[in-house]
């Protein structure tokens, strides 16, 4: 889908505001539209009612969690095709991270991560040069990302 100017439409599926506020500053300033969801549930609907180019999912949520939302998401043929960017603050190697994560995953954003870490994964999942490759994981300490 794409928004009212042309943009590539994000939702951001968090449980943190300021997040959701600070990803909407960042991504909104580089041409892109954030539509925010406090939660999983809010986020669900959101996403089957708008079908964004992308979503950015937390996974650490109340309520009902990131993989729960990852795997409605990913089992409903509407949505199943939706580049899917999982967030988390997990401090893991990369091995126990791509083990622990599903393949259909398209990019993996460690917390704490920086703007042009956040557009990098976002780029690359929209761009024709990540189509059918291995999941990206931007923000993360070297130790993981290699």
């Amino acid at each position: 889908m794409v928004g009212p100017k042309g943009e590539k439409i994000v939702v951001c599926i968090e449980d943190e505001q300021d997040m959701i506020d600070l990803t909407r500053l960042v991504l909104e300033s580089h041409g892109y539209r954030v539509l925010g969801a406090f939660g999983g549930e809010e986020g669900l609907e959101l996403v089957r009612a708008v079908k964004p180019d992308v979503i950015l999912l937390d996974l650490m949520m109340p309520g009902l969690d990131g993989w729960e939302v990852y795997r409605l998401i990913k089992s409903d043929p509407s949505t199943a095709d939706i580049p899917l960017v999982v967030v988390t603050a997990k401090a893991q190697g990369r091995k126990e991270i791509l083990e622990q994560f599903p393949q259909s995953v398209d990019a993996y954003v460690i917390k704490p991560f920086g703007p042009f870490e956040l557009l990098a994964a976002l780029n690359k999942v929209l761009g024709e040069e990540h189509q059918n490759k291995n999941p990206i994981i931007v923000g993360a300490p070297d130790e993981i990302r290699n």
